[in-house]
């Protein structure tokens, strides 16, 4: 099916589920939620694939076990395509982001080490700044109060060598245009937008080669 966009009901639905996030209220909105909300997220993910490789939905319960807040249910839908990038719709609107949000050990060392050397790091820099232009922002994530240990305090981009994670994001608040094609174009232009610093960090940080727990 043809991406068409997410009706004003959609958004309509989050905001209901943020006043009762209950299996009740789920229960009897499951079809709006697989009309409205689902359905298109999976005809965009059938569209972009081509391009940005496939996508998956990812589950609307949320993981309770080790968390204070034991509401069931996100209030947003999330998806993630093979390329990298991120889309998720909520009742605050559209975004997307691409990048690795959470590095793991191994990942974080070959991170540093490429942001640490003049040609690599020097080459970030200039990727943020191109990505940034373009429209996205970018961001490091759980950023270290200091230096890491073995890299100086007045490094050059020590900024970047705190952060243990790093996406491009970018945010569109609710408007008529998100019923209509124009969602797909935002989305595409940010996916190729924010790409060359997914690139980078594929080129010089990769999958983690530690066994999963």
């Amino acid at each position: 099916m043809t991406f068409h966009g997410w009706s004003a009901e959609a958004l309509e639905f989050y905001e209901h589920l943020e006043a009762d996030n209950s299996k009740t209220f789920w229960d009897a909105h499951r079809s709006t939620y697989e009309e409205t909300v689902r359905t298109p997220m999976a005809d965009l993910l059938d569209e972009l694939e081509d391009e940005f490789g496939p996508g998956k939905i990812f589950r609307p319960n949320r993981d309770v076990r080790f968390s204070a807040d034991k509401s069931p249910y996100k209030t947003h839908i999330g998806a993630h395509l093979g390329s990298g990038g991120y889309i998720q719709l909520s009742a605050d609107g559209l975004a997307c982001g691409n990048g690795m949000y959470q590095l793991a050990p191994d990942q974080l060392e070959r991170y540093r080490t490429a942001v640490s050397e003049d040609i690599t790091g020097a080459q970030l820099k200039r990727v943020i700044a191109d990505v940034e232009q373009a429209g996205p922002t970018v961001h490091g994530r759980d950023a270290l109060k200091t230096a890491p240990r073995g890299y100086p305090k007045d490094h050059p981009r020590i900024e970047l060598l705190r952060y243990k994670g790093l996406v491009a994001w970018q945010e569109w608040p609710p408007a008529a245009w998100l019923g209509t094609r124009t969602a797909a174009k935002r989305i595409t232009t940010f996916l190729r937008a924010s790409q060359p610093l997914r690139a980078w960090l594929d080129n010089h940080v990769g999958p983690s080669e530690l066994p999963a727990r």
